[in-house]
């Protein structure tokens, strides 16, 4: 929210102003944080044969909600740090810190209670292979990436995006005790589209980011040189997407779609670099997100669809 010119104050309604606990749970990113336990249930489901029986749902439902807690922890965690940075961007002066609606002392006490909570339900109730995961995921992206990378290196999207590839991996692990291959595999597909992700929005918002002082790809090396890197992580993404197929882990269905939405992502980078436009760097990230949840959904379809028939 921007602030309220007293002269019109009287005319807004009074939800104008955002309740306590919207504030708090602005803070957690709550999109963000749906993207990733969506991730890492697809996880949970492809390391489990067959249909899971009640014990692994219960299992599954407690490692989502320990895993929802460290991440929403991890972004009140990054709105903290970033208060400064998000006061002069438009699209994140909003943020209850941004705004000074709640205390740095209140916020990070509120990230802390978060995490301790989420690390005690993982590691009690799921395993601690998957709670020392999950920590250290929160430390990958509120510490080293948030604190470190991000107003360092052009590079912070390609670094940091490890942190958000591991989603799957802390899903597969909260039902194995063990990491495996499979999982990794989900883990190369998510790391290989954070930058198309990222850099397609930073291209619309790259005003923003010089703002703000970040050294975004778009801000350091232009406009032309990051839409190239767009249409070419596109291009080594899609052979990325296919290996659960070729690995076995998926049939024909899941195929279909992979490469359905590899082709749609790689034609929108091919658009964005020959010809540019903000409109159609929104609708490369908005398809970035389509492509992403499509395809993992199409992965869970595809596991149930071959065990039934």
């Amino acid at each position: 929210m921007n602030p309220i010119d007293p002269s019109i104050a009287v005319d807004l309604p009074v939800r104008a102003v955002p309740s306590k606990f919207r504030q708090f749970y602005s803070l957690t990113k709550p999109r963000v944080v749906q993207l990733i336990v969506f991730c890492a249930l697809i996880g949970m489901v492809l390391a489990v044969p067959g249909v899971p029986g009640w014990p692994e749902v219960q299992r599954a439902l407690v490692a989502c909600a320990g895993i929802w807690l460290v991440a929403g922890a991890a972004a009140a965690f990054n709105c903290l740090v970033e208060q400064g940075i998000d006061s002069r961007m438009k699209r994140t002066s909003w943020r209850a810190t941004a705004q000074g609606q709640i205390s740095n002392p209140l916020t990070l006490t509120f990230s802390a209670a978060l995490c301790a909570v989420g690390s005690a339900i993982l590691y009690w109730w799921v395993n601690p292979l998957t709670m020392w995961l999950t920590f250290a995921t929160f430390v990958g992206y509120a510490v080293i990436y948030t604190v470190i990378l991000k107003p360092m290196t052009p590079q912070n999207i390609v670094i940091g995006g490890a942190s958000g590839a591991m989603p799957p991996v802390l899903g597969w692990a909260a039902m194995t005790g063990s990491v495996g291959p499979e999982a990794l595999i989900l883990f190369l597909i998510i790391f290989l589209w954070t930058p198309p992700h990222f850099w397609a929005l930073a291209l619309y918002r790259v005003e923003d980011y010089r703002k703000a002082g970040l050294p975004m790809l778009p801000v350091t090396h232009g406009n032309e040189f990051t839409r190239l890197q767009v249409f070419l992580y596109t291009l080594v993404l899609f052979p990325a997407c296919l290996m659960p197929f070729a690995f076995h882990m998926s049939g024909w269905l899941y195929l279909v779609a992979a490469v359905g939405l590899s082709m749609g992502f790689s034609w929108y980078g091919w658009r964005l670099w020959r010809n540019y436009s903000d409109a159609l760097a929104r609708k490369t990230f908005r398809f970035s997100l389509i492509h992403l949840s499509v395809l993992f959904a199409a992965l869970l379809l595809d596991h149930y669809f071959v065990q039934a028939f």
